[in-house]
């Protein structure tokens, strides 16, 4: 039998107080309070003015929108606008070059600043700069150096050469090349922080295990170095293709789409035939195109950096 004593003198089972229980409940619920505004201003503001974009292309809406669905006559006449193709063709272009450009420079730059030369803190700061400045900033600066008038043109003649031409700003056929510029020149200390981060991070004792073996040092960037900065990579792929998928401003800025549509791009056009021209479901459908062109480089990209996770594991 069990002894009443020793069950009067055996400790029993603590309470929980009520404070007790309204700090768990509140550990539990006010990370979700906290975020919860958040997440919902996310899915209205984006996905759902996402939603109401895509489905304003698949009306006829004039200067109001007009909710009567009307299928993809806006896709239609969308793909007959030669003004659209050009835009496309120089989104292309600049595109294009303004990835590979921002990616040589800024992994360049990297690499150098990487061999712990003298002045190092000075010289990122001003490799920075550039990204401090608005691209409307950008743009206007830019505009100034290349106009045949006032900046570099005018400049050099100054200087005694004549015959010296440098119109690209006022050149039909290159005026999307100064916007490649521009682009390039504030966007690649961004680039290079990112690849600094990543080649700081790569660890020692590979690199002077690789010098001990008699590898030169182009080897070891080229065979250890870069191939370990695949996830960067990724990354700024990803951001340069969304800047210069949406740029706007620095186009207005530097050229307004001109001479005449030349260095027009998609951010313009869908600006122009939803806001100044009162063709809001054509202007829908080219910014759902633009949304297309944007899933049509992170899926493949999404697709690679997790294939090669997963082969690495």
């Amino acid at each position: 039998m069990t002894n009443p004593a020793a069950l009067r003198q055996a400790p029993s089972r603590p309470r929980r107080s009520g404070s007790s229980r309204l700090a768990v409940i509140a550990d539990a619920w006010l990370p979700r309070l906290v975020l919860g505004p958040t997440v919902l201003a996310s899915l209205v503001f984006v996905y759902g003015f996402i939603f109401l974009t895509g489905y304003l292309s698949l009306t006829e809406s004039r200067l109001m929108p007009n909710f009567e669905f009307a299928g993809f006559e806006q896709y239609v006449t969308l793909f007959e606008i030669d003004r659209w193709w050009v835009s496309a063709t120089n989104l292309g272009i600049f595109g294009g070059l303004f990835i590979v450009f921002c990616l040589a420079i800024g992994l360049g730059m990297a690499v150098l600043l990487d061999q712990k030369i003298r002045a190092e803190g000075a010289l990122r700061a001003i490799y920075m700069y550039p990204m401090a400045l608005s691209f409307i900033v950008t743009g206007t600066a830019w505009k100034w150096i290349l106009n045949p008038g006032l900046g570099l043109e005018k400049m050099v003649r100054d200087w005694g050469f004549t015959n010296f031409t440098f119109d690209w700003l006022v050149n039909s056929e290159m005026a999307i090349y100064t916007i490649v510029i521009a682009g390039v020149w504030q966007s690649s200390g961004f680039v290079m922080a990112l690849f600094l981060a990543g080649l700081r991070g790569v660890d020692d004792s590979i690199i002077k295990a690789a010098m001990v073996d008699g590898a030169s040092l182009p080897t070891i960037y080229l065979r250890i170095v870069i191939p370990a900065l695949r996830p960067v990579f990724f990354s700024v792929l990803l951001v340069l293709a969304h800047i210069a998928i949406k740029s706007f401003d620095l186009v207005m800025a530097l050229t307004s789409g001109g001479p005449g549509n030349a260095s027009d791009v998609p951010a313009i056009f869908m600006y122009q035939f939803s806001f100044t021209r009162g063709q809001l479901g054509l202007g829908a459908a080219s910014a759902m195109m633009m949304l297309a062109t944007v899933l049509a480089v992170l899926v493949p990209l999404m697709y690679m950096e997790t294939k090669g996770a997963r082969h690495a594991r």
